[in-house]
């Protein structure tokens, strides 16, 4: 993942315990959660959400010791690592539910032609690299806008990532373009649903899909559960996190989850769900969350 793409991105958080036990009385019971983060309960997720989490939001933790941690709460992969730890993804036998591209940029992106021989370069060294891994997914990044029209913006997303779908057609790695609000991204071109949606569509091909991010999407547009039925055949990957705030999936914030992982499971959806928030109480916030998404 490029140095830019990292520095965006902060730490993650928690989910309440009561309020999991409530709303999922089908799922282990949260008797005895541990505090210390080396030593957290077990889980044995259904399997209608496959989890993930990102390793920034934990980047103290080595990904040896994040991967044990993560399988021991049920959790199918790590989002958002570069190339240098696919490897050791497959040794421990974890998905990277998410593959970061090095050159990739949030404000350097497909909207603008400039940019378009410098990305193409990268993803065509990635992609046949991700397929040999098993990383199914890669992700891109529509860049600022800096003056450029929302329609210049979507024909320029089209024109720079036709030159790289059928590769990814080819070897069945799916690009997922980021939706990011743009109060924390200033400037940022995909900073809606149907921006992206519209750049979907017209590329037509199940190797490009939009990483829904349910966190910056709240803040941009709200209508969260309505959203993801809209726009369900090119959403290919979620994100989580608490609004306020960017932390747990707890009673302190606006989202309620339990409803939306349930439209994302009424979609049919089966990629990923990757939590992306900052904890406020280590990896006993993520297995609250895994919980808490569970459903």
């Amino acid at each position: 993942m490029s140095v830019n793409l990292i520095s965006r991105r902060g730490v993650l958080t928690s989910a309440a315990m009561g309020l999991a036990a409530a709303v999922l009385p089908n799922c282990v019971p949260l008797t005895s959660i541990a505090l210390a983060e080396d030593d957290v309960e077990g889980y044995s997720c259904k399997g209608n959400i496959r989890q993930s989490v990102s390793k920034w939001c934990f980047g103290k933790v080595p990904l040896v010791e994040l991967c044990q941690k993560c399988k021991k709460m049920g959790m199918v992969g790590i989002d958002l690592l570069g190339p240098n730890d696919w490897d050791t993804m497959l040794e421990q036998e974890m998905i990277v539910t998410m593959g970061s591209v090095p050159g990739a940029d949030i404000h350097l992106g497909f909207n603008k032609i400039k940019n378009h021989d410098r990305l193409v370069e990268a993803y065509e060294k990635f992609i046949p690299l991700a397929a040999e891994k098993k990383v199914p997914n890669l992700i891109c990044l529509s860049g600022n806008r800096e003056g450029t029209s929302d329609d210049e913006g979507i024909e320029n997303c089209v024109k720079g990532l036709s030159r790289i779908v059928p590769l990814a057609e080819k070897h069945k790695v799916t690009l997922c373009m980021e939706l990011l609000n743009g109060n924390m991204h200033k400037d940022y071109h995909a900073d809606r649903t149907w921006f992206g949606a519209a750049v979907a569509r017209k590329l037509d091909s199940e190797r490009f899909k939009l990483l829904y991010d349910i966190f910056h999407m709240q803040i941009m547009e709200g209508n969260v559960i309505d959203t993801i039925r809209e726009y369900k055949d090119v959403i290919g990957h979620y994100h989580t996190a608490g609004v306020p705030g960017r932390s747990d999936l707890d009673d302190t914030q606006e989202l309620q989850y339990v409803p939306i992982m349930k439209a994302i499971v009424a979609t049919g959806f089966k990629g990923f769900v990757g939590h992306e928030f900052k904890p406020k109480n280590g990896l006993k916030s993520l297995r609250d969350a895994v919980v808490l998404c569970d459903v």
